[in-house]
């Protein structure tokens, strides 16, 4: 029987019950990541705290929410988050349950950091470098006085795990993996000077150098001075790259100089793949890897160029390349030259 004194008691009776079953919002203690030790903080975000306090000022103005309502994460949460994932590589779960988040809120976190940092790219990622060119060369040059020596470059292979669509075999890189083939020049302070981080791994280094627009400045004569790559690169007048059959004296002489000079690009993917080692195997969309990787290089360099602690470098494996046979002339003369200079 209805009550004669309410106007609609079906619609009253649906309100109570979707009161009664409501579940209440329940907001979960969040920490301050900035109260913890120096230890702590380098463990699990690889910054001091003074490194941090940087990052949050420097990405505030990209990642700030516009509004506090339903508890919003501040700033130094936001940052922190997206660093925890950087630098451990853990599932979304994993970051959230350490964080007391959820899945969405770390992953939109992610994102946010990464775009950020992502588009303060062209302020930290710059060739040749920080330095005053003579500065770098001289850098170059007192570890085993090979000359004119601008940078470092090489590609390592970043696994990932997603799904890639129709042009999956074009990901999959010769050790039978699928990866994202990512290249990279260092300075002699193992600071990241340029990336190219599109590339699947199928494809060549030579082929990422050659379409790079690093290379068509210097095919322009932009720089003054030369690279350094291993065999998978032709010789060129601004690359140079070891003899494959040295002679006694000074070829010889010139590839050990080379190498002891090249190492610094191995030395470099070695610090990134120890601080953030989300970039031993990516479990993210494609179009989400990228960001993530540029974002990396850009906190490497950040945390370089400030001095913090340096992680314990991981050993790279050695990498097995396919040999370019075919050397420009104009480049065997530039490294013969150079050659005879060392062998002085």
């Amino acid at each position: 029987m209805t009550s004669p004194f309410l106007e609609n008691t079906v619609e009253l009776g649906a309100r109570i019950a979707r009161g009664a079953l409501r579940r209440e919002r329940i907001f979960r203690e969040r920490i301050n990541p900035l109260a913890f030790s120096e230890e702590y903080l380098y463990e699990r975000y690889r910054f001091s705290s003074e490194g941090l306090t940087y990052l949050c000022q420097l990405l505030e103005p990209h990642i700030a929410n516009a509004t506090h309502r339903s508890c919003a994460l501040t700033v130094p949460q936001t940052v922190c988050i997206a660093l925890r994932f950087f630098a451990t590589g853990s599932v979304l779960y994993s970051v959230g349950d350490a964080e007391n988040l959820s899945k969405n809120t770390v992953c939109s976190a992610i994102h946010k950091v990464a775009q950020a940092l992502t588009g303060l790219a062209e302020s930290f990622i710059v060739f040749p470098g920080t330095c005053p060119t003579q500065m770098i060369k001289e850098g170059f040059y007192s570890m085993a006085g090979f000359p004119r020596v601008l940078c470092c470059i090489d590609c390592t292979h970043i696994p990932i795990s997603a799904s890639l669509g129709e042009n999956e075999g074009d990901y999959v890189n010769r050790k039978s993996f699928h990866s994202l083939n990512i290249q990279a020049t260092c300075d002699h302070r193992c600071l990241i000077t340029s990336l190219d981080a599109k590339w699947p791994g199928s494809v060549h280094d030579s082929r990422i150098f050659s379409e790079s627009s690093l290379c068509h400045k210097l095919e322009q004569g932009v720089f003054s001075g030369v690279l350094l790559g291993d065999r998978g690169y032709a010789c060129q007048p601004f690359l140079m790259t070891p003899y494959p059959d040295p002679g006694e004296g000074p070829q010889t002489t010139f590839n050990v100089a080379h190498t002891k000079t090249r190492v610094r690009i191995e030395m470099t993917f070695g610090q990134l793949k120890a601080r953030f080692t989300c970039l031993r195997g990516l479990r993210v969309a494609l179009e989400r890897a990228v960001p993530i990787i540029t974002a990396c290089v850009v906190l490497h360099n950040i945390a370089t160029m400030r001095n913090e602690r340096a992680p314990h470098a991981i050993p790279q494996p050695p990498d097995v390349v396919d040999p370019i046979t075919l050397d420009y002339p104009t480049g065997r003369a530039v490294r013969d030259s150079i050659a005879c200079y060392i062998g002085q």
